[in-house]
């Protein structure tokens, strides 16, 4: 199933998200990167090491993109048993594109909302990141990045809305993967204070050209479904 209703894979397609999400990323997990990079004593901040611990940081990251992907899709396929409910998640992951896109744009922060359910279980989980800190070790960055990976962000869940509608456990792990590796050029750029980048992708034209190609994305697969659902009746009559 290819939620977007494009001939674009769909993991192009999330690879393209990602990079489009880069201003929300640096808000949610910019701090986190330049805290990981600060902790690290002076005489270990040399560009070489600091590379490794910023990738395997956001490797670990990745990886729980990738596990809950997977989990979400799993769900997925139990829900879209019934040629309708397959139809109902594909409105639901275009509604959720249409919500991501609106909250990329600071158009309207509704998505916040969907951050605060995962608030409740992100406090029991946060503190296992606190605990590998100050990271040092290849090992620590990337449990870490793991543990972060869970961080209550609308933007994943968005996405994991996407993966839902997959109702594919491998090819949900493979949408996350790719929406996390689409993030990491906004988040490498924060761990090494690349100020340039960082004020082109919080730049309000370039959230209003990501918002309203994500919702172009999701209007489309609006209109697939409805064309879907149309076939579908008119072959059952």
């Amino acid at each position: 199933m290819n939620p977007t209703g494009l001939d674009l894979p769909p993991v192009l397609a999330a690879f393209v998200f990602g990079l489009m999400g880069g201003a929300h990323c640096i808000g949610m997990c910019g701090g986190i990167m330049s805290a990981l990079t600060f902790a690290v004593p002076p005489s270990m901040r040399h560009p070489a090491r600091l590379s490794g611990l910023l990738l395997s940081y956001n490797l670990g990251r990745i990886s729980s993109y990738m596990i809950a992907g997977a989990l979400v899709a799993t769900l997925g396929t139990v829900l879209s048993i019934a040629p309708a409910a397959r139809l109902a998640l594909q409105v639901f992951a275009a509604v959720m594109l249409i919500l991501m896109a609106l909250y990329i744009a600071n158009w309207w922060k509704g998505l916040l909302k969907v951050e605060a359910v995962g608030r409740r279980f992100w406090r029991y989980i946060e503190p296992f990141g606190r605990r590998l800190m100050p990271v040092v070790k290849l090992p620590q960055a990337f449990a870490l990045g793991a543990v972060w990976g869970w961080l209550p962000c609308g933007l994943v869940y968005s996405m994991l809305a996407w993966s839902l509608a997959m109702a594919d456990p491998g090819r949900g792990a493979l949408l996350m993967g790719a929406f996390g590796l689409g993030t990491l050029p906004a988040l490498l750029a924060t761990g090494f204070a690349a100020r340039q980048l960082s004020a082109l992708i919080r730049h309000p034209a370039t959230r209003t050209v990501a918002a309203l190609l994500i919702i172009g994305f999701a209007l489309w697969q609006l209109w697939s479904t409805y064309q879907m659902a149309t076939m579908a009746e008119m072959s059952s009559a």
